[in-house]
């Protein structure tokens, strides 16, 4: 565990060495969060509800998405197909760790710090903008919201890794990693809520796993899920859940009987 430690530690270190890079990244999300916000705020002016939401619920979805972004996506996994590639892996191998430990030490770190930064722009922005946001009351609901989030930022994590894993067997990871995540941010619900899609697509959406890193917990937070959706919902992220983690084993498994160490 102190080892874990010590590395989340220096993850955070690390971060402060290089902080200009990670203030002009939270930057750029809030231009994009201000881009999402005064689109929907334009849209939904003059009706008292549209696509099934409120001006508020829609605002709250928004401003809300960008704290569970960084919770549920914020990551340095992209990391492990470079190691891969270069034949630095080998250093991680022969310590006395665990890798997968290694990986979710340094994406806790980055959570930390992301999610520090997310708080406080929501409550510059609310304190600006003072728009009309939906705050949930249930203790139970709540709960289930947290429990949907930590879910999100599973699937999100064994997603990640096996992108990068893809480094055992080509050196070109940035392409596939490019393009998986664009198909993502679609259907992740980080721009608008799935729901507004229509009925094939957002059946489609449903039975993928991006569904479940930011769209499920939202819904949960505002109350819009019936108990059976629910239920569903978090079966099928259960599901998809083993099943990634799963991959991930036998590609790890797999790719170490690959890896050659060739950048070394």
């Amino acid at each position: 565990m102190h080892t874990y430690l010590q590395i989340i530690k220096g993850t955070i270190e690390e971060y402060t060495t290089y902080r200009v890079s990670f203030i002009l990244w939270r930057v750029r999300l809030v231009v994009q969060l201000l881009v999402v916000y005064f689109m929907w705020w334009a849209i939904l002016a003059g009706h008292q509800e549209l696509f099934g939401y409120t001006q508020g619920a829609m605002l709250t979805y928004v401003l809300f998405s960008s704290f569970v972004r960084p919770f549920v996506m914020g990551t340095r996994t992209q990391e492990v197909g470079e190691l891969i590639r270069s034949g630095n892996l080998s250093n991680y191998l022969v310590r006395p760790m665990r890798f997968l430990g290694f990986c979710a030490s340094r994406d806790i770190a980055d959570k930390l710090l992301n999610v520090i930064f997310a708080v406080s722009e929501i409550i510059v922005l609310y304190v600006l903008l003072r728009p009309q946001l939906f705050i949930q009351t249930s203790a139970v609901v709540i709960l289930l919201s947290f429990v949907a989030l930590v879910m999100g930022m599973v699937l999100f994590f064994y997603f990640s890794l096996l992108i990068s894993y893809l480094g055992f067997w080509t050196p070109d990871v940035w392409a596939p990693r490019f393009l998986s995540f664009v198909f993502a941010e679609f259907f992740t619900g980080a721009l608008f809520p799935l729901d507004i899609l229509s009925a094939p697509l957002y059946l489609v959406s449903q039975s993928l796993p991006f569904y479940y890193f930011i769209y499920f917990p939202l819904k949960v937070y505002l109350g819009q899920l019936s108990s059976m959706a629910m239920l569903q919902g978090f079966l099928i992220g259960i599901v998809w859940t083993a099943g990634l983690w799963a991959l991930e084993r036998i590609a790890w498994s797999r790719g170490l009987r690959a890896y050659t160490a060739e950048g070394k």
